[in-house]
């Protein structure tokens, strides 16, 4: 059976990606497919790593169930806005402190190599942003999507990352806004469907 984790990276409730999130869950509690929300905004904790991996610092209990949802999820997707070419503060701390050595991935005693840990899962990106999307890939070269496809989630061993990308923002109308609502439900029907 499919086991849904969503997690959501914007720190704003009245935003469009809150909206996004929505729209998915509405068509995964239809599927019949076990789910779960997680709404970073919502969570208590520090975001700074602060010794790095020198010294891992302990986990708040929200991090803690954190890392047992994604452990138990069988597909990951994250909601975000794309700011600064990448996503926002609160995403980068939660991934900093969550995907951590020996629980996304455990680097070798000699070597440059690693063990993904994370193998098995997949992974929806669906990420709004006000620059259009042939000047993101073209211009910036996707940095943003590269962390976190590549730089973090298959980096631990989750694969394949599909992305979806909403924009501009800015500039959108209802009209469009509406339509992009009923796509991710779509996406959501047939992501609870598999």
């Amino acid at each position: 059976m499919k086991n849904i984790l969503l997690i959501n990276g914007h720190p704003d409730k009245e935003s469009f990606c809150f909206a996004l999130a929505e729209s998915y869950i509405t068509r995964v509690k239809k599927s019949g497919a076990k789910f779960k929300v997680i709404h970073l905004i919502d969570l208590k904790f520090n975001p700074i790593l602060l010794s790095g991996y020198r010294k891992v610092s302990e986990l708040e209990p929200d991090l803690i169930q954190a890392q047992k949802d994604i452990l138990e999820a069988n597909h990951l997707v994250f909601v975000y806005p794309n700011w600064w070419s990448t996503y926002p503060a609160l995403l980068k701390g939660f991934i900093d402190r969550v995907f951590l050595p020996n629980f996304a991935f455990k680097y070798h005693k000699t070597g440059p190599f690693w063990d993904k840990l994370l193998k098995g899962k997949t992974a929806q990106l669906i990420v709004t942003m006000d620059t259009p999307s042939w000047y993101y890939w073209l211009i910036n070269r996707r940095p943003g999507h590269n962390s976190m496809k590549m730089g973090i989630l298959e980096f631990s061993g989750v694969k394949p990352v599909k992305i979806k990308v909403y924009s501009p923002i800015k500039s959108s109308d209802d009209k469009k806004r509406k339509r992009w609502l009923d796509e991710v439900e779509e996406l959501g029907k047939e992501q609870g469907s598999n």
